[in-house]
């Protein structure tokens, strides 16, 4: 009988350390990256043109820069269906799985209508082979003072934009895309 009292004892010991064990933790975020993929917008137009789209790769993420000759901070970014060109609405034909519309609220012309950015190839704008997010850079158009650029995104990830004064009289327009969530 004693030996049944102690079993019985350390049986319900044991349910109850089952019971109220700790959760798991939480895991941290990836690379401490807390962005999310809702819009994002930010700042008024200005009349500096555009002169480039870079990108580059990042252990956390795939970064993508847009070159400005003159103060420029007006921008709206954001995942959509499909991007279309201003001023035809065709659309922009990407790879990738999801796709992300960059408005920025500059020109890629100047005061006297030459263009400032012209690629070499406007489906293409930066090779993104062995790029872990991004897929595909294409320009969609610039109108009526808003240049629209076309992000192909391997998925719906979370993403980030920011303005970077300098050097000079320049700004850069910044997105990076996460790799992972």
């Amino acid at each position: 009988m004693k030996y049944i009292k102690a079993w019985l004892a350390v049986v319900g010991l044991l349910a109850a350390f089952i019971m109220i064990a700790p959760a798991p933790a939480q895991a941290a975020p990836y690379c401490g990256i807390t962005w999310g993929s809702l819009a994002k917008t930010a700042g008024t137009s200005s009349s500096a043109a555009i002169s480039d789209v870079r990108a580059g790769q990042h252990p956390c993420f795939d970064r993508m820069v847009i070159d400005v000759n003159g103060h420029a901070n007006g921008y709206a970014v954001s995942y959509v269906s499909a991007v279309t060109r201003p001023g035809s609405g065709d659309i922009v034909p990407l790879r990738g799985g999801a796709y992300l519309k960059v408005t920025v609220l500059a020109p890629a012309y100047t005061a006297a209508g030459a263009s400032s950015y012209v690629p070499a190839n406007r489906n293409e704008l930066v090779n993104t082979a062995g790029y872990s997010t991004l897929q595909q850079l294409a320009f969609a158009g610039s109108f009526e003072g808003r240049t629209t650029l076309a992000v192909g995104v391997r998925a719906r990830l979370p993403f980030n934009v920011f303005v970077l004064d300098g050097p000079g009289a320049t700004s850069r327009i910044v997105i990076d895309v996460a790799h992972r969530w």
